[in-house]
C-alpha cells in the first residue's frame, strides 16, 4: 500500500519552470512571426497601391458621370 502512495505522488509533480519558459518563448515567437507577416503583407499592399497611383493606372478622384 505504501508503494501505491509513492506512485500517486510521483504523478502529481508541479509545473516545470524551464518548460513553462520554453513554452512562453515559443508561443511569443510564433505570434510575433505571424504579426510580422501580417505587417509585411500590409506594407506590400500599400506599396502596390502607391505604385499604381503613380503610374496613373488608378485614381482616387471620383469622376463625374454627367
Amino acid at each position: 500500500m505504501a508503494a501505491a502512495h509513492k506512485i500517486a505522488h510521483a504523478s502529481l509533480k508541479g509545473p516545470s519552470v524551464v518548460k513553462e519558459i520554453i513554452y512562453g518563448i515559443s508561443l511569443s515567437l510564433i505570434a510575433g512571426g505571424l504579426w510580422k507577416m501580417h505587417h509585411w503583407n500590409n506594407q506590400k499592399r500599400t506599396r502596390e497601391f502607391y505604385d499604381l497611383l503613380e503610374k496613373g493606372e488608378i485614381s482616387v478622384v471620383v469622376e463625374d458621370a454627367e
